[in-house]
């Protein structure tokens, strides 16, 4: 296992004891608790995962390795993650393929400032593997585009870049109950483009997702929970595709107790990860 990992263990024995207090526990979408055993069981008969994660939650990252390692022993694996843009793809293979090493990726692709830390194991588990790990999410400055101008502003895009995000037009419902959210949350600062812009993101993650699926295999992506909560976001693009797949979904969130999970976290996903709030962050 990668020396990250052990750290990470090393790290819940100092803050948690080493057989005193859980620092996690899985329920499934009934709220029931459930083990890790069981929650695999359930999602290798899937075509399609969404790992949900806190971006610098320790124990989202370990289970997803964890994760991720017992899947490829069940059926043929596909990785895929929110946290490389399209447009690194060609850099990402060619890191996978060994022809440029991890020094190279990181100075010519836009790498997460945790990558390092929390998604570099990941992607070293399908270079080992020789996995096909597929780089998901629309290049930020579209992104952004969209949040200044709407959907529209991507017609003005090439060819060439509008290859890397979802085909247009957009598929948009501003009602689902997450884009709604978003705008509550926001509050004065929220606007119909705000929600659009993470529209472009769910859009065009689901986009490569799908367009690298293969029958018979498993596709394992990597995505901040709010992109898959609820059955939304990523996941009604892919239903909306593609509704005859089996999709699974896993989410993380933090409470205070995890022994009881509190009524905002019940159901947002097929298996919810409740980690203790006392946990250390990685970044």
């Amino acid at each position: 296992m990668n020396k990250i990992f052990f750290s990470i263990a090393f790290t819940l024995c100092l803050t948690f004891g080493f057989a005193q207090k859980a620092p996690y526990v899985i329920y499934n979408a009934k709220s029931k608790k459930v083990s890790y055993e069981k929650m695999l069981k359930k999602l290798e008969q899937k075509d399609m995962v969404l790992f949900g994660e806190l971006h610098n939650n320790p124990i989202a990252h370990w289970l997803q390795y964890e994760l991720t390692s017992d899947l490829y022993t069940k059926k043929p694996l596909i990785l895929g993650a929110e946290m490389v843009e399209a447009d690194n793809q060609d850099e990402l293979d060619a890191y996978l393929a060994g022809t440029i090493d991890y020094k190279a990726l990181d100075s010519t692709a836009r790498l997460w400032n945790n990558h390092k830390t929390d998604y570099a194991p990941l992607v070293d588990f399908a270079k080992d593997k020789k996995l096909v790990f597929v780089a998901s999410n629309v290049p930020r400055r579209y992104a952004s585009m969209v949040y200044k101008g709407g959907f529209e502003a991507l017609d003005t895009l090439s060819a060439q870049e509008k290859a890397w995000i979802a085909p247009l037009p957009i598929a948009f419902d501003p009602e689902l109950p997450g884009y709604q959210n978003i705008l509550k949350m926001m509050g004065d600062h929220g606007s119909p483009t705000l929600v659009m812009a993470q529209a472009i993101k769910d859009a065009t993650m689901a986009h490569f997702i799908l367009k690298n699926y293969k029958e018979g295999s498993l596709l394992l992506h990597y995505n901040g929970a709010y992109h898959s909560n609820d059955y939304e976001g990523i996941l009604w693009y892919l239903k909306k595709d593609q509704p005859d797949l089996q999709y699974g979904t896993i989410s993380t969130v933090m409470q205070d107790d995890v022994q009881h999970l509190e009524d905002e976290n019940k159901g947002i996903a097929d298996f919810i990860i409740c980690v203790d709030n006392n946990m250390t962050t990685t970044y």
